[in-house]
């Protein structure tokens, strides 16, 4: 209970009314995992209580972004050109994987334990894909090569 002090002379203490239970309501918000399709990922009432349809729609999306952020961490980064563009385009590439992997981060802090799996998946997926050089040939990283491009 909260105690509300008046400003006039007499200094009487009042109870402060009982918030609404539909403002309660809108406040919960989960500290363990759980299981169900009613949650808000990244953005309040999305999807909220819109079906199930709205529910696989944002798992999808947390999904490709997990999968967007492996892809752009197994990107050849280094640039031989010392050039303006070279430098502003890698930059952009960092900037998108940081704000991918800060959205993942948000929506695992859902604590629904379907987004949990999607983005495990989708890491899972993304590093088999672009890391496990199955698919696709590693990048040598810098200090793979002693620091320099192999002549």
């Amino acid at each position: 209970m909260t105690m509300m002090m008046s400003t006039d002379h007499h200094m009487n203490m009042t109870m402060a009314p009982p918030p609404s239970s539909m403002h309660m309501k809108k406040m919960m918000m989960h500290m363990t995992f759980f299981w169900g399709r009613r949650v808000d990922i990244l953005f309040s009432g999305w999807p909220g209580d819109r079906g199930i349809a709205a529910y696989l729609l944002a798992l999808l999306l947390v999904f490709v972004l997990s999968f967007l952020v492996e892809l752009l961490s197994f990107l050849p980064l280094r640039s031989h050109h010392r050039r303006l563009s070279s430098a502003v385009m890698v930059t952009g590439v960092t900037v998108l994987r940081t704000g991918f992997s800060y959205l993942v981060m948000l929506s695992v802090m859902s604590f629904n334990v379907g987004v949990l799996l999607v983005v495990v998946a989708g890491h899972a997926i993304g590093f088999f894909v672009f890391g496990s050089g199955l698919f696709f040939r590693r990048w040598p990283k810098e200090e793979e090569n002693g620091g320099g491009p192999k002549c």
